[in-house]
C-alpha cells in the first residue's frame, strides 16, 4: 500500500504514492513530451491482479513501476523461521471514525477521520485509510490466510507503517458490520455512510507482531514501507468473507523474496 495524504484518500494506491513519494516533476522538453506527460498523469497505467496486467506483469507497464520487478524489498512475503526479539514499543490511538468508503477499483477502502494514530518507539504515524485483500498478501509457514486488512499510516515526515490483521474463517466481525452493510459493489468516488468504524475495536486482545522493513502491495511497489503484521488473526464470518469475495474476486500480490531481509518477532506478554 500515496503529497501522501492526499494521494492516500484519494483511493487509487498507485497515482498517489507516485505523487507523494517521488518529490518534483521534471518538465518533459517539447510539446510531445508534454502531452504524453499530461495524458499519462490523467490515465495512469492501468494494472489488475491476472493476465497481461497482473502481478508478473507490474514493471512492465511502465517505468515508474520497476521496483515490483527490480526491488529487493518488496512485500508481501511469507512469515516463517523468525526468531523473537525485544523491539520499540508498538502503541494503539484510535478513535471512531466516519464511514469515507469507496471501492478504487482495486480494493475496498476507507479514508480514516483525522486523529487515530500508533507510536512506535515514540514516533507517532496517523491512521490515513484501511483497505481489503483476500485472500490474505503475507503468509505463515507458506499457508496463506482467509484475507487481509491494511491499515495504512504516515509519519509527519512522510514515512509509512502498515498494521496488516490476518483474517481467518470464523465468527461475525461486529466491528466491521456497519461497514459491511454498505460495501460498494462497483468502482466508484468516496462517499460517507451511516454508521462508524472504530479501528481499535478490530484489533485483537495480543499486539505482538511480525516486523520487517518492506514495499507497497501494489505499484508503483515503493520500498521503505514499515510492516507490522499481527501475530493474533481476527476474524470474518463465511457470509461476510463471500460477499467481500463477490466484490473483489482475488486481490492479493504472490509473496515476494526476502533477500537479506531480517524478520524480527515480538517477544510474547
Amino acid at each position: 500500500m500515496k503529497r501522501l495524504s492526499a494521494g492516500l484518500r484519494a483511493g487509487v494506491p498507485c497515482a498517489l504514492v507516485l505523487a507523494l513519494l517521488s518529490g518534483p516533476t521534471v518538465r518533459a522538453s517539447g510539446e510531445a513530451q508534454s502531452q504524453g506527460a499530461q495524458a499519462h498523469e490523467a490515465h495512469p497505467p492501468h494494472w489488475t491482479y491476472e493476465g497481461d496486467t497482473g502481478p508478473t506483469h507490474w514493471s512492465e507497464l511502465a517505468p515508474e513501476f520497476s521496483l515490483c520487478a527490480a526491488g529487493h524489498a518488496q512485500s508481501p512475503i511469507d512469515l516463517s523461521g523468525t526468531k523473537r526479539q525485544a523491539s520499540p514499543d508498538l502503541q494503539f490511538h484510535y478513535r471512531p471514525s466516519h464511514l469515507n468508503e469507496l471501492n478504487n477499483g482495486h480494493t475496498i477502502q476507507v479514508n480514516y477521520d483525522a486523529g487515530s494514530s500508533i507510536s512506535v518507539g515514540g514516533v507517532r504515524y496517523d491512521l490515513v485509510q484501511m483497505h481489503f485483500h483476500i485472500p490474505s498478501e503475507h503468509t505463515v509457514g507458506g499457508k496463506a490466510h482467509a484475507a487481509e486488512a491494511h491499515l495504512v499510516h504516515k509519519s509527519a515526515d512522510g514515512q509509512l507503517a502498515v498494521i496488516a490483521l490476518l483474517i481467518d474463517r470464523g465468527a461475525a466481525s461486529q466491528p466491521l458490520a456497519q461497514l459491511w452493510a454498505h460495501l460498494p459493489a462497483t468502482e466508484g468516488p468516496v462517499h460517507q455512510e451511516s454508521g462508524n468504524l472504530n479501528a481499535a475495536r478490530l484489533l485483537p486482545s495480543m499486539h505482538a507482531a511480525w516486523r520487517y522493513e518492506g514495499s507497497l502491495t501494489t505499484p508503483p511497489c515503493t520500498e521503505g514501507v514499515h510492516w507490522f503484521v499481527l501475530e493474533s488473526p481476527i476474524t470474518l464470518s463465511g457470509e461476510q468473507l463471500e460477499r467481500l469475495r463477490g466484490i473483489l474476486h482475488v486481490n492479493n500480490r504472490p509473496v515476494q523474496a526476502l533477500h537479506e531481509r531480517t524478520v524480527s518477532e515480538d517477544p510474547l506478554p
